[in-house]
């Protein structure tokens, strides 16, 4: 498992047929994920394409994130949590100016997807709508939205199948309230099988899954 330092990001590539594991490491911390097409970067993730076609704003095993082409990027095959968010746009220096009254502005999301997207030419300005994995984001009968603190726990995961060749960044997301007030890492690992950890508490085969 590869880990992801608290307020930081990373990217790489994820061939079609491949698993991708994220693993919250100490619980409470939320990733933002966002992808492209690896042969060409202007097809993207897409949270309104997800959102149409899944019929649903809680994604998870058996649903599939989709391309503002309406492709298919990923399908979710593993989730222990059930609770991610796709409705947020990563934080930014503007998210902490406007929405805290005191929170380090050095460190955010967007800024770490920019980082880590830049040795493939993508500019800030073409990252879309985060899948925002562990965050906890709460939609009231009156449309008011509410972030709340994660519920997953230290070791908890979601596997993704790669549908197709992709660029992935990830991030160990940096606004406060995401994360339950602190800052710590996220895990991942890019498998050729489906291989649930070892430590983890529920069985794959209780799910159906080869190994």
């Amino acid at each position: 498992m590869t880990t992801i330092e608290p307020r930081s990001g990373t990217s790489f590539t994820l061939t079609k047929g491949q698993y991708l594991c994220v693993q919250d490491i100490q619980g409470m911390q939320v990733s933002d994920m966002v992808l492209f097409a690896a042969n060409d970067t202007r097809e993207h993730i897409s949270s309104g394409k997800t959102l149409d076609f899944e019929g649903t704003i809680r994604l998870t095993t058996g649903n599939y994130i989709w391309s503002n082409r309406s492709n298919k990027l990923l399908e979710i095959v593993y989730d222990d949590v059930k609770q991610h968010d796709f409705l947020l746009a990563p934080c930014s220096k503007e998210t902490f100016m406007y929405l805290y009254d005191d929170h380090d502005t050095t460190h955010s999301c967007k800024n770490n997807l920019e980082c880590a997207l830049a040795p493939y030419g993508i500019k800030a300005d073409a990252i879309p709508t985060a899948f925002n994995i562990f965050m906890n984001v709460n939609v009231g009968l009156d449309g008011k939205i509410k972030v709340l603190p994660p519920i997953s726990k230290a070791g908890d995961i979601i596997v993704f199948k790669a549908l197709t060749d992709v660029i992935v960044a990830l991030t160990a997301c940096s606004a406060k309230d995401s994360n339950g007030g602190s800052f710590k890492p996220i895990g991942f690992q890019i498998m050729e099988k489906l291989n649930i950890p070892e430590n983890q508490k529920v069985k794959p085969e209780e799910f159906g899954m080869d190994y």
